[in-house]
Order: structure tokens, then C-alpha cells, then sequence
């Protein structure tokens, strides 16, 4: 991202209502930035694909069902925000873009990806969340710069085992999702600082979650978790540990070893005798709620 653009290379018809773009447009070849976001426009004409140099696009909160395959001509583009719209379809030509790092497709109605996808290899941010995904392909995992990664509000079962590919990752969000398990792979990811999965149906953790030693960030709410594994206390980093409202009897002792907790809720679980290196935590400055 590039926040040297000059006046002459930026078009800001943001917030303009327009539901046609302006027929000057064709003249603006030299054009690095144009943000067309708020808007009413159901769809993009032909011109906006000669404005090759664009680097950064915004058509966020606009009306549009269908995105042309001329959007593969705008191979300088850094980041393209297609968020909240009415889009069903990612246009295959989304693979000659290989010089995107930061990718919006949130408030769609996605539900698959092209195979041309995995040509992003650029890609650090890819935001996917409230669309209509079950599943995510493999070729995920061959988006190795990904630091952050959003899925959260679609209907996702099951996470690909290419996952632990990811090995750059630092932020996994998949809450509000319908995830039953997570495969071993994501023990891949020894980058991860913040784990999201509040709000599915997981029951259990796999061994190699302990393998997630800088993870500060582990929201395990409103999931069906009946036993937690002793590689959790291998997650010495973490500072905070959400597991309210899972199903959970007891805690593995092991968990005693994460002193750097800040905070740990266990509210609304079945816990019928704390263990006693709750109090050593809370003495050592940690919130702990039972």
C-alpha cells in the first residue's frame, strides 16, 4: 500500500450515488487510486479495465451482481476491496492480479473460489467472511504470505488439512462458522498469535494445537469442547483464553504452566471442583472467572 499517490493519480468518487460511472474516466489513464465505495452501481462498464496503472480499487457497498473478466487487466492493482455487494461469482481472471496483497470479499454470496485463485501468492490479507462458503478448497495453502485470514459468518464444516500450509499466518478468525473438528495441520502454524472459533460445534482439540507457542489469543466460546488436551499448557504465550459456555468437567493440570495469562474465562461449563492453580494464577495477576 502506497501512501505517496498524488492528486493527479487518485479519483475519489466515494459516497457520490452515482449508478453510472462518468465518461471522463477513459482519460485518467495514469490513475493509481480510484475509490468508488458507497455508491449504486450494479455494475462496472468495460472502461474502468483500461485504467491498467490502478494499484488500489475500492467498489465496496455498491449494488453488484456480476464482476467482468476485464478485471484481470488491472495487474498492477495492491489491493481490491469487492466488499458488500450482491456478487455470487469471483471472476476467474482474479489470478492475473499477482501483485495483491490485501484482498476484501466480505458480505457477498460467494460459496467457492476459481482455481486461478492460488496464482495470489502475494496475498497478506483475504477477507471472506459473511458469504455463503461450506467448504474451502486446498489451494488455500498455497497463499503462503497470508498473515491474516477471516472466515468468520459463512457455514464452514471442516477446514482443509492444506491449512497448515499457511506457516506465515498470525491471525486465523472462524467464528460463527459450523466447524466440528480442526485437522492435526493446524499445528502447522507456528506463526499464529489470535485463534478465533467462538461460536461453532468443535468438540475437541487436536494434540498438536501445543504446537502454537507464540499464540496470545485462543477464543474457544459456545463450542461443544468436552475435554481440553494436555498440549495446552505448551501454549505458554498465551495471554488470553476464552472456553465459556463448552462442555467441560475438568482441565488438564497442565494448564497450571500458562503464567502469562491474563485473563481466563470458564464461565458456563461443568466444572465441579476448580483446580487449586486457579488461585496461583489469579495471585499472579491473572482474571480468571469460574
Amino acid at each position: 500500500m502506497r501512501s505517496e499517490i498524488n492528486e493527479e493519480e487518485s479519483i475519489d468518487l466515494g459516497k457520490c450515488a452515482l449508478t453510472t460511472l462518468p465518461t471522463w474516466l477513459n482519460q485518467r489513464t495514469e490513475a493509481k487510486f480510484l475509490n468508488l465505495y458507497q455508491n449504486r452501481l450494479i455494475e462496472l462498464p468495460d472502461v474502468l479495465w483500461q485504467l491498467r496503472k490502478l494499484q488500489q480499487l475500492n467498489v465496496a457497498e455498491n449494488q453488484l451482481t456480476t464482476v467482468g473478466e476485464g478485471l484481470g487487466n488491472l495487474v498492477e492493482l495492491e489491493m481490491l476491496d469487492l466488499g458488500h455487494n450482491r456478487l455470487k461469482i469471483v471472476p476467474e481472471a482474479i489470478g492475473n492480479l499477482r501483485k495483491l496483497t490485501f484482498l476484501y470479499l466480505s458480505d457477498n454470496q460467494f460459496s467457492t473460489l476459481p482455481q486461478s485463485f492460488a496464482q495470489l501468492q502475494q496475498l497478506r490479507y483475504l477477507n471472506l467472511t459473511d458469504n455463503q462458503f461450506t467448504v474451502l478448497p486446498d489451494f488455500v495453502g498455497d497463499l503462503r504470505r497470508l498473515i491474516e485470514l477471516r472466515l468468520y459468518n459463512n457455514q464452514l464444516r471442516t477446514l482443509p488439512t492444506a491449512i497448515g500450509e499457511l506457516t506465515s499466518l498470525k491471525e486465523l478468525h472462524v467464528m460463527n462458522n459450523r466447524l466440528t473438528t480442526l485437522p492435526e495441520t493446524v499445528g502447522n502454524l507456528t506463526s499464529l498469535r489470535k485463534l478465533i472459533l467462538q461460536n461453532n460445534g468443535l468438540t475437541a482439540l487436536p494434540t498438536t494445537i501445543g504446537n502454537l507457542t507464540v499464540l496470545t489469543d485462543l477464543d474457544l466460546r459456545n463450542n461443544k469442547v468436552r475435554s481440553l488436551p494436555a498440549s495446552l499448557g505448551d501454549l505458554t504465550s498465551l495471554r488470553f483464553l476464552d472456553l465459556r459456555a463448552n462442555g467441560l468437567v475438568e482441565l488438564p493440570p497442565s494448564m497450571a504452566a500458562l503464567t502469562n495469562l491474563e485473563k481466563l474465562d470458564l464461565r458456563w461449563n461443568k466444572l465441579t471442583t476448580p483446580p487449586t492453580w486457579l488461585q496461583v494464577l489469579e495471585a499472579q495477576g491473572c482474571i480468571v472467572y469460574v
